[in-house]
């Protein structure tokens, strides 16, 4: 049976015909079968993948050199453009949507090989922290299906974990790659905001958004975000500054460390994932590593200020969607155009959405504009001065990944709040725009496993990467 490890020795495998890309792509089609339960995958692009395999096969029988992603299965969220497939960001206001153009990211990927197996499950609009808002229905996690995957990309995380794609692309607006990572114990990168072009990624919070990538190892992270980095002409907020090569992680291992006392002593965060995580910091010292505790009293801050500007940022973009140029309309009789308005969002938006455009709405109104939306953006501001002066004394920023391990279903579904709160340790990289990485490197008692979080200076994923690289290949796993 085919098991895949990495990218490299994938690869390896190839040129000395071990097996074919065929092969490979039917033991994922398998493979999504056998674990359909899980509903990681909205629609499987079977017929299309096998048609790809072949012609990669075939070309590199011809001695044509192969791409960077020669015959990488992947997998991508429900909010990316596939030019002349559905895109419905698992939402019935999009259902039965054909994008007409692909994202630049998705066009990257084919170029160099990539056979994109099928589109993934995702927390509507990519608003959720559990996958439980997709109107397609929720999807479970892998270790336990009793227990979210974590969201927004939950089904890329899934499709990862148990093997039913090599790699796969999600989305970030506040920790919606690294918290499922965290969650179903795979990698999980958000870049440095800029670094990937947005364009053809269905927006939620445009300020915040940002394509990540799931895989088994930092390595092949790196090889994909090598890939499919770099400027856009089609995005005018896209990075003109050259991207590295990820891929050869040459960068010596970063060696100044630091975190944030609040986040240990947060009342949310599990008693033992702060005693692996205080254990994990003293392995640090004793490895040669200069680690420091430093003062942020900003966490508090950083859930509402983060909800104030993404929700505010989602009325807006969320209002072409309104019944006339495409999407879902009511078929109910009306009276006017303001209640097909009204009918069409409210048929086709779900709860967890509904309750973002209303909020971002009121913070927006007249009244309340400078109460909530300039205090945020000043908030937003301070942590950029903080940030920039943070990482002109150290490397590296670490910490736990998310509070607690992955919750049951339900548990926290009827609870806003508390959900909110799931994103308290990565939303700070969304609000400034830097790098961060969730790394599987834990195991809880109850089974689950839960990930450190790794932060670099904006564009400097390299060192990121270095870092990261270095961690995992030591085994951390309690």
């Amino acid at each position: 049976m085919f098991s895949f490890t990495t990218i490299k020795d994938y690869h390896a495998a190839l040129q000395v015909n071990q097996l074919s890309c065929a092969q490979v792509v039917d033991f994922y089609l398998s493979q999504i079968e056998k674990n359909s339960s899980l509903h990681s995958f909205l629609e499987v692009f079977r017929e299309e993948a096998k048609q790809r395999a072949l012609e990669l096969d075939t070309s590199r029988a011809q001695g044509i050199p192969m791409g960077k992603l020669h015959g990488v299965v992947v997998g991508i969220k429900d909010v990316l453009c596939y030019k002349d497939h559905k895109v419905s960001a698992a939402s019935k206001i999009l259902e039965n949507y054909t994008a007409v153009y692909s994202a630049s990211a998705i066009e990257k990927l084919l170029s160099e090989g990539a056979i994109i197996i099928g589109r993934q499950n995702c927390d509507e609009f990519a608003m959720g922290s559990s996958n439980e808002n997709s109107a397609f229905g929720p999807v479970k996690n892998g270790l336990d299906p009793d227990k979210v995957p974590g969201g927004s990309s939950g089904g890329s995380a899934v499709g990862v974990q148990m093997d039913m794609c090599m790699v796969s692309l999600g989305s970030d607006t506040g920790g919606s790659v690294r918290q499922p990572a965290d969650f179903c114990g795979v990698v999980g990168l958000k870049p440095s905001y800029g670094r990937i072009s947005r364009y053809g990624l269905i927006a939620y919070a445009s300020s915040f958004d940002q394509i990540g990538i799931f895989s088994k190892s930092v390595e092949d992270a790196a090889i994909v975000l090598e890939t499919i980095a770099g400027q856009d002409e089609m995005d005018s907020t896209v990075s003109n500054l050259p991207v590295p090569t990820y891929s050869q992680l040459t960068i010596g291992t970063p060696k100044k460390v630091a975190y944030f006392k609040e986040t240990i002593s947060h009342p949310d965060l599990d008693p033992e994932m702060k005693t692996q995580f205080i254990a994990y910091i003293k392995e640090l010292e004793q490895n040669g590593y200069t680690v420091e505790a430093i003062d942020f009293s900003l966490l508090s801050y950083v859930v509402p200020t983060y909800y104030v500007l993404t929700t505010a940022e989602a009325s807006s973009n969320l209002s072409r969607y309104d019944g006339v140029k495409f999407g879902h309309r009511t078929q109910q009789s009306i009276s006017d155009l303001t209640e097909l308005y009204k009918l069409s969002r409210t048929e086709g938006f779900g709860e967890e959405v509904q309750r973002r455009i209303l909020l971002g709405t009121f913070v927006l109104s007249a009244g309340y504009f400078d109460a909530y939306f300039t205090k945020a953006q000043q908030v937003r501001k301070q942590l950029v001065n903080f940030t920039e002066d943070f990482f002109s004394k150290y490397d590296i920023l670490i910490s736990p990944t998310v509070p607690s391990t992955a919750f049951n279903l339900g548990e926290n579904h009827q609870t806003p709040t508390q959900m909110f709160l799931a994103d308290i340790y990565t939303v700070y990289a969304n609000l400034v725009g830097i790098p961060a990485i969730s790394i599987p490197l834990f195991k809880h008692s109850n089974g689950m496993p839960f990930g450190l979080q790794v932060m670099s200076a904006s564009f400097h994923e390299e060192a990121l990467f270095a870092f990261s690289a270095t961690q995992m290949n030591k085994n951390h796993s309690a």
